[in-house]
This record gives structure tokens, C-alpha cells and sequence, in this order.
């Protein structure tokens, strides 16, 4: 099994990232090919024949949106203009429903900024150019502020959220498959890819280091084909979404590449990064910043071994750029994953949680178009640190609903919440990779009740013993 790579932890205590996070030179960063996610790592491009992803971008324009000047103001409510054709006012001009989904709420149904700031509150980031987005806490399930959540938008990679939530209770990390030509059929061209190669053997655990590392639509192919096939898995996605309450989604790939009717929304994103936060694994490979992947096995054709077969690694790195930093992009501080995304139709999408003060929050934010350099990240950012400034400033909008099976909601969207430990779905993935990951870094996120908890104080555990990513050490509450 292939360990994932931990860096020193120092400079990352420095800079107030969690300790896994690799801190990332400048000669090593990543360049961008012709639009899709980024190809983050030379080594692996040149080890692997993974073709390019040649998804192109959604036009960008300048914009502002509407700025909030009075504390007092209880609601907002303003549609950011968005351009499909580049030009501000053209026929293209895509415009959210008058009326969306009212799950999780009445002001969520509504079109434009949702908000309600009490005195003191700090008033929402100017520089937002998303067709939607959102701001919420992950622990009690409160959306702190919204914009068109429930616009239904293609959702690039950001849907393998849900893909791992559904597909990777299924098989043990220390599974193997030995892929075949009919595993790696039906991939959209120009997908972003790991370099995933027929007739090489993987384990479950290489796969997802593939899936969301380099959002590798070959390593969801093969898991879906593990999984019996795709059209069963889209089955299992779209089941597992209704489950969720996620009914903003329609799913026909299930690695989000764009497909005619494929859908999902700023809402239910949230819902899947909530829902697969529960989960050990998903925590760990989603916070991974660095991890080792097989390459192709290969003749030696020089010194002692020649003749003979050998299979080297290859060093991958995170497309979350929040996670690893990139030019004129520091990583963030407190980051615990989630999921970027990027293709034509969908734009740029990207759902992250970070911890701060002990408090945890999700934000997502799709298709930004100010034509800003890494755009969804600084606007997730800056959406970030006004939902730490806000805390207990700004009464909810919504909140994230318990799935229907939850049976025990909170009254503030928690899922599963109430008394009693470990979910049940937590539970399932507590297989082969409890032994691996003993102790080492701390996720900034636990499981309690089928929730989403604070750990210890609101501070993040860091051992240096080991190089696996560990459970949250989590203390009770006082």
C-alpha cells in the first residue's frame, strides 16, 4: 500500500496549516494546461501518459456585486450578474430561477444574496462574482448567508463529493484490482486523469488517492466498474443524493465531467462534503496534500537488473489549491479539504472547510467569472474568514437538512444528531485503515452522533510519529 506523504510540520505550524499540508517551492508549482483542474505535478505528467484535460474556461468578465453598508439590515436579497457569452448585458445572460428549491428553507428558494446581519455584524465581501454560493457551519448546519443556492449548475469534480460518499464504504483501502481495458471505457475526452494503466494492479486506496488528489476521472471509472459498472453507480449516486435531501441533483457521470441534464447545486454540494465528512477515509484522502502513486511496470534496461520487471512511484499533488498553495495563492490557514472542480459548461467550482477559533465551516462557491486569478479560491476565501468574523453575528437564512433516514435532526439541519456516538456510516468505513492510521496528524473534523464535531478546544492535534493523517482526538465539551 502506498503511504501517503507528510511533510515536516514545522513551517506548516508556522503558517497555521494543518500539519499534512505540503508547503509547496516555487520551482515545483503547478502550471495550468488548456483550461480543466490543473496539472499539479511535472513528475507525474512525465511518468504517466494520462492524456491532458483540455476542458476550456468559462468566459470571465469584471464585475462587482451588490455591497451590504448597514449592520442593521436584516436581509439582502440582490442577483450578481453573471455573463454566458462574456459581454455584460448580452441575450446570453444567464439568469438563477425566480423561484428554486426551498429545502433547508424559505429565503433559500429566493433568488440573489440571503443574509441577515445583526449589529455588529461585518458586512459580506464585495469582490463576489459566483452564480452561487454558500456559507455554513458544519457542526450545527446553520447557512450563515447564501447566494442562488439552489440554482441548479453543472458541477464538475466537485460531484465526486458525493461518488466517495456513496461508492467508498464499499471496499476495503487494502483491496486489490487488476484493471482491465473495459474498466477504463466511456472516459470523456480530455479528462483530467491520474494515469491509471490496464493490466496493473491498484489498491482501493491508490484509486481514491487518484480521485481526489487529481480528480482522476480513469480511477472513478475503475472504482465504478468495481462498484458493477457505471450506470449502477450513477444509479447508487442519485439514490445516495434523494437519501441526503440533495434534490437539486441529477447525475449521469459520476465523475461530474459535463453531460446533457447533469446538475447539482451549491446546497447539495455542501450536503455531500458534510455527509462524507463523517467518514474517516474521506477525511484523510481529501486533506491529503502529497501521496505516492504506481506508475507502469517496465523492463530495466541497464545495470544489474536489466531484463528484469519493475513498477516505480510517482509522486501526485492536490488540485485544492487552498490546500497547497500555488502563485499568487497561500494555502489557507485551518484548510481540511474539500473538492475543486472545473469544465467547460460547469466553470470553476469548490467546496472547502476550515476550522478557526473552534469553529468549523463549509463553503461552496460555483463559477465565478470576475476573470480574477484563482478565483474561486480567493472568493471561498474571503467568504471564509467573513463567516469566521460573523459567528454569532448573523441569525441563520436555512439550514442543512438531516437525511431522511436521520430519524433524530437537531432542529438546526444536523444529521443524525441527538445522543449516541459513532453514525452508522462512519461506522462502515472503519475497516482495513484503522491499522495504518494509529496516530499522526489530526483532521480538523470528528464524528459524533452522525455529526460533525469540534475537536478538544477548537485547536488542531499535530503528532509528528507517523505519516498517515489520524481520527480527531476528540475531548468531551465542557
Amino acid at each position: 500500500m502506498n503511504q501517503l506523504h507528510t511533510p515536516k510540520a514545522s513551517r506548516n505550524q508556522e503558517t497555521g496549516r494543518l500539519s499534512f499540508m505540503r508547503s509547496v517551492s516555487r520551482a515545483s508549482l503547478p502550471h495550468r494546461r488548456r483550461g480543466g483542474e490543473p496539472d499539479t505535478q511535472a513528475t507525474s505528467a512525465a511518468t504517466s501518459t494520462a492524456g491532458p484535460c483540455t476542458f476550456s474556461s468559462v468566459p470571465a468578465v469584471k464585475k462587482t456585486a451588490l455591497l451590504v453598508t448597514s449592520a442593521a439590515l436584516l436581509t439582502m436579497s440582490t442577483t450578481a450578474p453573471a455573463w454566458a457569452d462574456g459581454k455584460p448585458g448580452g441575450e446570453n445572460k444567464p439568469k438563477p430561477p425566480s423561484k428554486m428549491s426551498t429545502v433547508g428553507g424559505a429565503k433559500l428558494g429566493e433568488p440573489g444574496t440571503q443574509v441577515s446581519l445583526k449589529a455588529g455584524a461585518p458586512v459580506l465581501p464585495k469582490d463576489l462574482s459566483a452564480r452561487s454560493w454558500m456559507v455554513s457551519d458544519a457542526e450545527t448546519g446553520e447557512v450563515l448567508a447564501s447566494h442562488n443556492s439552489h440554482w441548479r449548475l453543472p458541477p464538475a469534480s466537485t460531484l465526486k463529493m458525493l461518488f466517495a460518499d456513496t461508492v467508498l464504504p464499499k471496499f476495503p483501502k487494502t483491496q486489490k484490482h487488476k484493471v482491465e481495458l473495459s474498466d477504463l471505457a466511456g472516459i470523456g475526452a480530455g479528462s483530467s486523469m491520474v494515469g491509471v494503466k490496464e493490466n496493473e494492479t491498484y489498491t482501493v486506496h491508490d484509486l481514491w488517492l487518484g480521485v481526489f488528489l487529481r480528480s482522476g476521472n480513469d480511477a472513478v471509472h475503475v472504482l465504478s466498474a468495481m462498484n458493477g459498472g457505471v450506470p449502477e453507480t450513477v444509479k447508487n449516486m442519485q439514490s445516495h443524493a434523494e437519501e441526503l435531501q440533495a434534490l437539486d441533483t441529477h447525475v449521469v457521470s459520476p465523475d461530474g465531467y459535463d453531460e446533457k441534464g447533469q446538475v447539482s447545486s451549491a446546497y447539495d454540494l455542501t450536503l455531500f462534503a458534510r455527509s462524507g465528512l463523517q467518514k474517516k477515509d474521506f477525511r484523510e484522502y481529501c486533506s491529503t496534500a502529497t501521496a505516492k502513486f504506481p506508475g507502469e511496470t517496465k523492463k530495466v534496461k541497464k545495470g544489474k537488473d536489466k531484463g528484469k520487471k519493475k513498477r516505480e512511484s510517482f509522486e501526485i499533488q492536490n488540485t485544492n489549491r487552498l490546500l497547497t498553495g500555488d502563485v499568487g495563492l497561500d494555502a489557507y490557514k485551518g484548510i481540511a479539504g474539500v473538492k475543486n472542480g472545473s469544465t467547460t459548461n460547469a466553470g470553476n467550482t469548490f467546496t472547502g472547510v476550515a476550522e478557526r477559533n473552534g469553529k468549523v465551516l463549509l463553503v461552496t462557491v460555483m463559477n465565478p467569472d470576475s476573470g480574477e486569478q484563482h478565483a474561486v479560491y480567493k472568493e471561498t476565501e474571503r467568504l471564509l474568514d467573513w463567516g469566521f468574523k460573523a459567528s454569532g453575528k448573523v441569525d441563520p437564512v436555512g439550514e442543512l437538512v438531516a437525511p431522511k433516514g436521520a430519524g433524530t435532526g437537531s432542529g438546526k439541519g444536523a444529521p443524525g444528531a441527538g445522543k449516541g456516538g459513532e453514525s452508522d456510516s462512519a461506522k462502515n468505513v472503519a475497516h482495513a485503515s484503522d491499522k495504518d492510521s494509529g496516530s499522526g496528524v489530526g483532521v480538523a473534523l470528528g464524528v459524533a452522533g452522525g455529526v460533525l464535531a469540534l475537536i478538544a478546544a477548537g485547536w488542531f492535534v499535530i503528532s509528528r510519529r507517523m505519516p498517515l493523517p489520524d481520527l480527531v482526538r476528540r475531548k468531551s465539551r465542557r
